[in-house]
Formats: C-alpha cells, structure tokens, sequence
C-alpha cells in the first residue's frame, strides 16, 4: 500500500511506513539529523529534525513521525528553523568551547549545523556538566563532556555488534553514556572496534593517536624508520584530500609516506599473502588429519578480542595465524632486518590501518619475538591523513611510485583482506590449487562477495565438498556462531571481520563511512586486485623466496614462531 502525502508543496508517493525524513530525502528535500542512522532504531532523541505538520499544533520529528494520506508537511519555516537553532544553542550551552583544537574540527555535525543555523553567540548561560576523559584502552579515548546525548554510539554497539559496551546512566541533566559499573573502558568487554567512534557527531569518541610518537621517531636519525601500509587505506584515505570514496591512491600513498620520511614503504598485502599460505596450509591441515571444524579466520582483532570474551569455547577452531600487520611487522624485525644487516631494536615499524583495533593488537603480550615488538606504532587512516596535512604533503596531486622490495610485493589475493569475504577468496584461490595441483580456471568467488551480512556458500575441492561461511559485523557474527554452536548449521571453513563491509568500514576510516561510502571502497579492492598481474598469493615471487631462502615450509618450525600466536579466555577486567 502507498500513501501520497505533500512536502513543501511537492506531492510524492511513498510506501505507507515511510517516515516523513525519509519520504523527504525521496524528493532531495534535506532534513538535518543527529540521532538518525537508518541502520539502527529510532529514537527521535535530539529534535533536530523537527517539521511543520498542518492541522498539529506541535513540530513533530521528521526521523520517528510516519506518513499519512493526505498529510501536508513543511519542513523550513521560520518556527522549524527557530526551533532547531534553539535546540543547537542549548546543546552548545553545555558543550567545551574548544573547537579550534578539537579533532573533529571541521568534521563535526554539531559545528557544521551551527554554521548552517547562523548560531553567533553563546546566548544561553548556565550550569554545565563536567566530567573526566576515559583515556583507559589502548585504541579509543572518550570524552563525555563532547557527548551530545544522541545514543547511536549506545545503538551501534548493541544493535550492530551486540556488544553492549557503552548504555545511558542517571537522569535528566546527568544522563551520561558510560560503561557498565561507571569502569574504565579499558576494564569492559569493549572490543575495540570503532564503530562507535565513526557513528559520533563530535568527538566524544575519538583514536588513542600515536601521531606524536611516530613524528618524534621520524624526526630521531638513529631510528629506522620502516611503513606498512593495509589493504583498505589505498581506497579511502583519498576521502581526506577530496577525493570520491572508492579512488585508488595506491602509487600515490606509496610517494607521500617517503615524503615523510620513512626509510622503506611496504605493502601489508605481501603480509595478507603470507597469511593466505599459512592459513591455507593450516585449513588443509585440519581437513587432512581430522583436526578442529570449522577453522576460523583470525585477522580481525576486534573479532578476536569479541572471540575471547564472549565465545571461548571457539579458541580451539581458531587459525592460529597472526595478522598481516603482525607477520609484516615480525619479518620486517627478523627477516628484511638481517638481509639488510639491521638490528632489529634500531628498527621503528609503523603500520598504517583503518582499524582502531589494530592498536590493541600491536600491543597484545604474544605479538613479539626475541624481545622485539612486531609493530611499534598504528596509525589510523584518519591519523595518517593529518600528519600528511601537518607536514604540507598534498596526497591527490603526488606522482605515483611503487612500494619497497621485497616486502611490497604483493597479489591480487593479498589486497582483497580489506573487504569483507576478501580473504576467504584469497585463501582458496590458493588451498584449491594446492590441494587439486590443478590450474584454478575462475578466480572470483562472486557467491562471497556482497554486503549481506551473512553468506553462505560451498565450492568443490578436489573431492572434498568445502562449505563456506562469511560475516561482517558482530551481530552478523554472533548469529552465525550460535548456529554453530546448537547444531543447527555445519561449516568447514568462516570468515569474520568485526567491521561491516570488512576493513574496508573500520573504525579507523574517514568520517563518514556509510554504507554507500564502504561500498564503493569495496568495489575499488576488488578492482585493484583485478588489474594485478599477481593474483593467486602462492604465485607471489616474493612469496616463493621467502619461503625458499629464510622460513623454509609453511607451518614450520621457524614459521610458527614467527607467524603464528595463541589465545585466551579472557575476561572484562584486563586491555
């Protein structure tokens, strides 16, 4: 059924539970929200988006208020604009007056409505709240005087990835989002992920930046200053300089980082093919000689620490393989330093990721050897954008270059980690050869890509039927595991990013990441990875002499030791 209905004397037709925003937005007709994301339930909570509806007495929420046959709706009056500019006003009475120094500084809903509202003065004057910053955890800062009350920090974290780390306390003027027992963030099951910190108007939630000890160490000649740089970075950090999401910056990225400073420029992807040699033998591995069912993938921190604290009973199926930032990170520090005659403690290792909680992972106990840290610093795509702007680097207009030997060479398989399924691809575009010594004739498993939050599938394996699982998104994650757990669905083989759309909609990613905006940086890495001569992880040359002249056979002795991790139950209190 339809409803027509009238918005600002333009009539349109709408299914009949359209809400009024969205049946404007249907005309081009923009209404200013704070509270509104269409992923998640409606609250109507900051009033912006209040509109005219003739015959009420009252401006009614745009965002909650459904049509109605016949309903006439005027959506910029003089009462509808004085009403938002008041609610801004009130909102700034109680927010810092720092916008000059904040982060979000000219990327800030709240300051951007002030703008478009023509808010000059500071007109209302009266008690303010005060509390003091959650700098606890290893990759997220909070700062509730920034908040603004809109919950979709509360929203996403429950209804998008379940897991229910922020929620409103007290009442009235002290309502406050905090963590369960007024703890630290640090002491909650919080995995990290970032999700809260991209749905943010302001900066209440904000990256543990490590700019300042990466500028420190450039700017330190005893240093060796080594980058690596993620998959999704290539087709997002572009967003920071203009560029429309989904633009490739790859040779470009490559310029601007020795621009910085950094002494060599390598590819985390050559990491992700490392990965996709050893978590294909290791796959092969379990089904072989009857080891645990179904392996899960471990390249998501955010979904390893969510692993940890909710679902142990999972360690078991877990792959044992570290990241790509962290097998980079561990060659970088053992192989590429004793072919350069390096040593490793001389050696400063950034990683430049679009994940926040690659900053948790860099510092987990396991993620070191003989002493050494495998990752020094993580860069978020936002902190590495900045740090381009403090230094006069102006990304778009660069010349292009290509990243470093021999830990820049890299495959198509190797690029496709940053987008949800990605890897899963890139992995059995190798176990099938492997397994079958057979030529894979199509590379594209078009049945794992998409944004479905849950994919299913199976694909022919010599004689072995191999069935398939991809999920993006806690919750998505979540479903499929309980699944697993009742007995109700049986897998081989499943993929889990914390993130939805994968890497590609990190925590650490311009802001905003929509979903349209993740979908075409998605679309970007699948095209990256078919212009590649390269594009089977085992094909990679790099790859071959890695394995040839320094780890000898996947799974190995010195493999395991530098490339493989274990983990543990682990309980809220604790990073």
């Amino acid at each position: 059924m339809t409803i027509t209905l009238t918005i600002n004397n333009e009539a349109i037709t709408v299914p009949e539970e359209t809400t009024i925003l969205n049946a404007a937005r249907h005309l081009g007709i923009t209404i200013p929200t704070l509270c509104y994301d269409p992923r998640l339930s409606v609250s109507g909570a900051c009033r912006i988006c209040v509109v005219e509806v003739e015959g009420l007495d009252n401006l009614v929420p745009a965002c909650a208020y459904p049509v109605s046959e016949g309903l006439v709706v005027r959506t910029n009056t003089y009462a509808v604009r004085k009403a938002r500019k008041t609610i801004i006003e009130l909102l700034l009475a109680n927010h810092p007056h720092d916008c000059l120094i904040c982060v979000r500084n000219g990327n800030c809903q709240l300051q951007d409505l002030a703008t478009e509202y023509g808010v000059r003065e500071w007109r209302w004057q009266g008690k303010t709240r005060h509390y003091d910053k959650d700098v606890s955890s290893t990759a997220l800062e909070r700062d509730p005087n920034k908040c603004i009350l809109c919950g979709k920090c509360v929203k996403i974290c429950k209804e998008i990835q379940t897991v229910s780390a922020l929620d409103f306390t007290k009442r009235g003027f002290s309502t406050l989002v905090e963590s369960a027992l007024h703890r630290p963030l640090a002491e909650t099951v919080c995995v990290l992920c970032g999700q809260c910190l991209l749905s943010c108007p302001t900066a209440a939630i904000r990256d543990k930046s490590h700019i300042k000890q990466v500028r420190r160490n450039l700017d330190n000649t005893d240093r060796y200053c080594v980058v690596q740089v993620a998959p999704a970075i290539r087709a997002s950090i572009g967003e920071e300089f203009g560029l429309e999401p989904g633009t490739l910056v790859t040779g470009k990225l490559a310029t601007a980082l020795r621009r910085l400073g950094f002494r060599q420029v390598f590819d985390t992807d050559f990491g992700a093919d490392l990965a996709v040699m050893e978590e294909g033998y290791e796959l092969i591995d379990r089904l072989k000689n009857g080891g645990v069912l179904p392996m899960f993938t471990s390249c998501s921190p955010g979904w390893i620490k969510f692993m940890e604290h909710f679902y142990p009973v999972l360690i078991p199926h877990m792959s044992s393989c570290k990241s790509p930032q962290q097998m980079t990170g561990s060659l970088i520090k053992s192989y590429f330093a004793e072919k350069e005659g390096l040593d490793p403690k001389d050696i400063y290792v950034v990683a430049v990721m679009p994940c926040s909680a690659k900053k948790f992972e860099s510092l987990r106990p396991d993620m070191e050897h003989d002493g050494h840290r495998d990752v020094d610093a993580v860069l978020t795509t936002r902190e590495l954008a900045r740090i381009l702007n403090i230094y006069g680097i102006q990304l778009d207009v660069l010349p292009e270059s290509d990243f470093d030997k021999p830990l820049g060479i890299s495959s198509g398989a190797g690029v496709m980690f940053g987008v949800t399924g990605g890897m899963m691809e890139g992995a059995l575009r190798t176990v099938s050869e492997l397994v079958t010594g057979e030529t894979l004739e199509r590379l594209e498993f078009h049945q794992l890509r998409g944004y479905a939050g849950v994919k299913e599938s199976s694909c022919l394996i010599g004689d072995k039927e191999l069935r398939l699982a991809v999920a993006h998104g806690l919750g998505n994650a979540r479903a499929v595991i309980d699944k697993i757990l009742a007995g109700k669905v049986e897998y081989d083989f499943v993929e889990v990013m914390a993130c939805p759309g994968g890497c590609v909609g990190g925590g650490g990613q311009p802001i905003p990441s929509t979903p349209d905006i993740v979908k075409r940086r998605i679309e970007a890495i699948f095209s990256e990875d078919r212009r590649n001569h390269i594009r089977k992880a085992h094909e990679n040359p790099a790859i071959k002499e890695l394995y040839a002249t320094y780890l000898g056979e996947p799974m190995g002795e010195k493999a395991h030791k530098l490339l493989h991790t274990s983990y543990s139950p682990r309980l809220p209190k604790g990073i």
